[in-house]
């Protein structure tokens, strides 16, 4: 047997299907926020506005693990500030110079 034989081998079509090796999960719905929980996103998009204004980032793109917009999740948000907080930090530090 060639290497394109081994290569091109095709698996015979069975009538049983195979499950597939991962979950595929469906979007669950969207409970609505609290009013706590509605506060603390606000104050949490304050703080990252106030850190992207001080870092000069013009634009941000991120994504989450879970499915649920970051955008949606205080925690999150806190995140994202503390990571521009964090890279401006590491600009303007004497003696750094930022990779760009």
């Amino acid at each position: 047997m060639g290497l394109r034989s081994l290569f091109g081998r095709r698996q015979k079509a069975t009538a049983r299907t195979v499950a597939a090796p991962f979950a595929v999960s469906e979007p669950a719905a969207e409970e609505p926020l609290t009013p706590e929980e509605l506060s603390e996103l606000q104050e949490a998009w304050a703080e990252f506005a106030e850190a992207a204004k001080d870092s000069g980032a013009k634009s941000v793109h991120a994504c989450t693990r879970n499915g649920k917009p970051w955008q949606e999740d205080a925690a999150s948000v806190r995140s994202m500030a503390a990571l521009l907080r964090r890279v401006r930090d590491e600009d303007t530090t004497p003696g750094t110079e930022p990779d760009r």
